[in-house]
């Protein structure tokens, strides 16, 4: 193949084009990336004049790519994945866990984990800044393997089986009642009293939602499934009295304002938890700083949730 001089190719014009691709929209990508609208799509038309390829079918409420385009993109995106394994790698020189750490965490944990986590991660790293992005698992994954996020906290499913993780710690469900439900009160209260049609769960894409279904498996119709967007929807869902949930115990702080409304009831079974992990690529070179990172998070185990064995884990 002979040589492709590539001055005229930059790193952030692919950035400008993925974000367009991630968002379908031009002043949305814009904003990500903090330029102005008319400058990001000049920046893409140069690039689709330098490829001789057109990236994105426009109109006025319309933007997708074109089935080149599509392909294109994902070359594109394994080009900034490369390009952010190459900062890594002279990163991991530095310090332990120097500069930016993106990190991403699951909603039904995030406001109710990273909050208390925050002041004892500026302790031990005071070096490290720190970028949080809330998500569901599902686009957890994809972004931690395209390199947009360093690390994540979240329920490791089958869909992280190709990531490294380490175990934090073990989060108990509740069972949440509204207060004159039948259940509220039921003696010798198991996990198969559960596999009722009120029972309420989160939209597809939630790790709880498919928790709660494992957990709690049901007959009644996908249609007929009560769906919360959020986990604060499900809890003014349940004290409307709509029906009741599985909830992760950590959100079960401060909810004092629904005292009078739901009955709280413990699941003894030891399958009525969720095991909370520090998730990463394998192939980063901070992995051992990674692992060091999760013994610092091991030996402080939230309140209400139940901790690991005391064995380290092993940073090589």
């Amino acid at each position: 193949m002979s040589y492709v001089p590539l001055s005229g190719l930059s790193l952030r014009d692919i950035e400008y084009v993925v974000a367009v691709d991630d968002l379908r929209n031009f002043s949305r990508a814009a904003e990500r990336c903090g330029v102005s609208q008319a400058g990001l799509s000049e920046q893409v038309r140069k690039l689709e004049q330098l490829l001789n390829v057109t990236l994105f079918e426009r109109s006025r409420r319309h933007v997708a790519p074109t089935p080149e385009g599509e392909r294109l993109i994902a070359l594109g995106r394994d080009v900034l994945a490369s390009a952010r394994n190459l900062l890594e790698v002279a990163r991991a020189h530095t310090g332990p866990l120097d500069g930016l750490l993106h990190i991403g965490v699951i909603p039904t944990l995030g406001p109710y984990y990273i909050p208390a986590l925050l002041p004892r991660l500026r302790q031990k790293y005071p070096q490290l800044g720190l970028r949080l992005s809330e998500n569901t698992t599902p686009n957890l994954v994809q972004l931690l393997r395209q390199g947009s996020l360093d690390v994540a906290f979240m329920a490791p499913t089958t869909a992280t089986e190709s990531l490294e993780h380490a175990p934090l710690f073990q989060e108990p469900f509740l069972a949440v009642f509204p207060k004159d439900h039948d259940l509220a009160h039921k003696k010798n209260l198991s996990i198969n009293d559960l596999a009722r049609p009120d029972l309420l769960l989160l939209e597809d894409g939630h790790c709880l939602r498919d928790q709660a279904l494992s957990l709690c498996p049901s007959n009644f119709r996908a249609q007929d499934q009560r769906l919360a967007t959020s986990l604060e929807m499900l809890w003014h869902m349940i004290g409307a009295g709509e029906g009741f949930s599985l909830i992760p115990r950590l959100a079960l702080n401060n909810r004092h304002e629904f005292e009078g409304l739901v009955t709280i009831r413990e699941l003894n079974e030891a399958e009525a938890r969720r095991t909370i992990s520090l998730v990463w690529r394998p192939s980063d070179p901070r992995a051992t700083s990674f692992r060091e990172l999760a013994n610092f998070l091991r030996v402080a185990t939230p309140e209400g949730c139940l901790p690991l064995p005391k064995t380290k884990i092993p940073t090589t």
